[in-house]
């Protein structure tokens, strides 16, 4: 059983990671340039996240689905890291709204908003991706790119079976 107490929250493991990956930034965009920089900060944290994912689903006594993923969000709201109002959630979807981002607020208030996308919003679809392949997000609005608001969908999509010739 997880113990929701002593688990370190994701805005927690944010802020050290933005901490270590700041003066890497700078750096990276002083040699590189920009576009560069952000780039090479979109791939490394991309990757984690896949492998982040791929870790949790490892740590689960069964299958991953959009419920195992749904009792997961504990960790990305403790610390009143997030405001949300579920919409859906049952087997097949897991909808929600975020009215207020403690993690926007954070990478703002650290000088790197330029990058906080990259270092947060733009990991949820690749840590599902490794957590569970079945389950895709669509996430149009996000309060770090300047909407009012972030709307998570997450959907299990069909399974397509290969056919191959037998």
């Amino acid at each position: 059983m997880k113990n929701q107490n002593e688990e370190i929250g994701i805005l927690q493991r944010r802020k050290i990671e933005a901490e270590i990956i700041k003066p890497i930034y700078d750096i990276l965009k002083k040699e590189y340039g920009l576009e560069k920089a952000k780039s090479i900060i979109e791939e490394a944290v991309a990757n984690a996240a896949i492998q982040a994912g791929r870790e949790f689903a490892q740590k689960e006594e069964g299958p991953t689905s959009v419920q195992s993923f749904v009792e997961l969000q504990y960790l990305w709201e403790k610390d009143d890291a997030l405001e949300t109002e579920v919409l859906v959630n049952n087997e097949i979807q897991y909808n929600y709204t975020v009215k207020r981002c403690r993690y926007a607020e954070m990478y703002h208030e650290m000088g790197l908003g330029e990058i906080g996308f990259l270092l947060s919003c733009n990991r949820d679809a690749k840590f599902i991706e490794g957590y569970a392949p079945d389950v895709k997000l669509t996430r149009p609005h996000t309060i770090m790119n300047g909407d009012g608001y972030c709307d998570f969908h997450y959907q299990l999509e069909k399974h397509k079976k290969n056919i191959s010739n037998e």
